[in-house]
């Protein structure tokens, strides 16, 4: 077995990693933005058909399309940017989140939009980028608060784009929230310039074309069952169709990735234990934390007549998950310090023992807003332990070379799990009903039982945590290799002209 890669060497760089602050303010921004993108047309939903003329199953399309890009193109461009410069695809990625926001600026047409939507989700991308940017460049021993920071962006721009979004769509024209996450996005690019260097880390190997395509093939297949399945028909031949053509894809796919030189994903290291099983609790810490936001959001808009909604506005419903967002915030540094001193596998057992407890607060709490929030918050707090750990579980298991591919794939296992939580989610809501005011709603049963699913879900991932191997383990025989290269003329044109 080779002796273990060593860690990237720290190396001040004028403007760049001379100035971790900056280089971790300027990533965890960009996660946040890019968060805040996901969750962005949400609130809008149920207006889109009076908006556009299109049919209401077309205006979900707004949503399951930012989902699929984001799940594609998470691990495909981490690769890319382990391979050809991780700071580039990064700029690539802004870029792309800034052209799918003008898009869906300028246009009110539902193929515009979905278009545009579309573009805004390969922008996902960017929190694996940041992480494996962080890896590369700053010191150890401020590697895991920032890394952190960064992985729990995607719960902090969740739970504050939504209230956001609400603010916007209530009081200024709905294409507005588009053209400020064009400027955001400008600003992340500009910020990006000045402030992030291009880690001279590689790894060796050619671009796996084919290995990208059966992984595109298959996700697509599996997230366009798992998202459209209720509208379809679970049993629909369409949806069946499409699960089994996801599961013959994948094989396949497995297959010619054994058989490849330079993989697109990594079968052997991912098939160990410490990156397997950090996978799968990532698939159900996501599940577990989307429920929270769709329960919530909706709950409190319910009608008074159903016996328990609270009538809220949609603002208010938004507002009930921004302590949520801020105690990810407060949290991720508290997440990193406990991930020091007892390792990351306690701090992700830890989190999915405070979100089940925060789910049991909810079921036994669902008529007052106040407590509503709190059991909302609680499971938030998870969230953000939860988030914070993963990406250390991670890069203790695979090569610094591969971190960009690796987060890749782990954020996209929590993308997969807020789909299939989604699904669930609609499949219970939808099901359960009563008639209250002439209209069918969702029971109280109903959302408990959402409750009790997604508090299944969290004891789960505690219970698969508690099965990860402790301490760090080398990369296996035959992983890919890295290679260090001299950064790009244009970086250090740059730096010499900041200097």
């Amino acid at each position: 077995m080779p002796a273990a890669i060593p860690e990237p060497v720290e190396t001040a760089v004028p403007g760049g990693a001379g100035h971790p602050r900056a280089l971790v303010g300027v990533l965890a921004f960009c996660g946040v933005v890019v968060a805040v993108m996901q969750t962005l047309v949400v609130p809008l939903l149920p207006h889109i058909p009076q908006l556009t003329g299109a049919t209401p199953a077309a205006a979900s399309w707004l949503v399951t399309v930012t989902l699929l890009t984001g799940a594609i193109c998470t691990p495909v461009l981490g690769r890319v940017g382990d391979m050809y410069g991780k700071r580039r695809v990064l700029l690539a990625s802004l870029g792309v989140l800034v052209l799918g926001s003008v898009l869906c600026a300028v246009s009110s047409q539902i193929g515009v939009l979905i278009a545009g939507r579309a573009l805004q989700g390969a922008a996902l991308a960017v929190v694996p980028l940041g992480i494996s940017i962080m890896r590369d460049e700053l010191p150890p021993a401020r590697v895991l608060s920032s890394v952190a920071l960064m992985s729990s962006t995607l719960g902090i721009g969740a739970a504050v784009g939504l209230p956001i979004a609400a603010l916007v769509i209530e009081h200024s024209d709905w294409h507005t929230m588009f053209w400020v996450s064009a400027a955001l996005g400008l600003l992340d690019v500009v910020l990006v310039l000045g402030c992030v260097p291009e880690s001279p880390l590689r790894s060796r190997g050619r671009f796996d074309v084919l290995g990208t395509l059966g992984l595109t093939v298959s996700l697509s297949c599996l997230l366009l069952a798992v998202t459209q399945g209720a509208g379809w028909g679970w049993a629909s031949a369409r949806t069946l169709g499409l699960l089994v053509a996801a599961v013959l894809t994948g094989l396949a796919w497995g297959a010619y990735e054994l058989r490849c030189v330079s993989p697109m994903v990594d079968l052997r290291v991912s098939a160990r234990p410490a990156v397997l099983l950090t996978n799968l609790a990532a698939l159900l810490i996501g599940f577990a934390f989307y429920a929270n936001s769709l329960a919530t959001a909706q709950m409190v808009q319910e009608p008074r007549n159903t016996g328990y909604g609270l009538g809220a506005s949609l603002v208010v419903s938004g507002l009930c998950l921004l302590p949520g967002g801020l105690s990810m915030v407060a949290l991720s540094p508290v997440s990193a310090r406990i991930s020091a001193k007892h390792g990351p596998k306690v701090t992700l057992a830890l989190a999915a023992a405070l979100m089940a407890v925060g789910y049991v607060v909810r079921f036994f709490t669902s008529h007052q807003l106040w407590m509503i929030i709190a059991g909302a918050t609680v499971v938030a707090s998870g969230t953000a332990i939860g988030y914070s750990a993963l990406p250390a579980l991670v890069m203790r298991a695979v090569p610094a070379a591969e971190t960009g591919a690796a987060n890749g794939l782990n954020t996209l296992m929590r993308s997969v799990g807020q789909a299939f939580c989604s699904a669930a989610v609609a499949a219970v809501l939808t099901n359960v009903t009563f008639q209250a005011g002439g209209r069918t709603a969702p029971t109280l049963h109903a959302y408990l039982l959402v409750f009790l699913i997604a508090g299944a879900a969290a004891l789960l991932a505690l219970a698969v945590t508690l099965c990860l191997p402790g301490g760090r383990t080398p990369p296996p025989a035959g992983t890919v290799g890295q290679v260090r290269r001299p950064a790009p003329p244009a970086r250090t044109a740059l730096t010499q002209e900041d200097a």
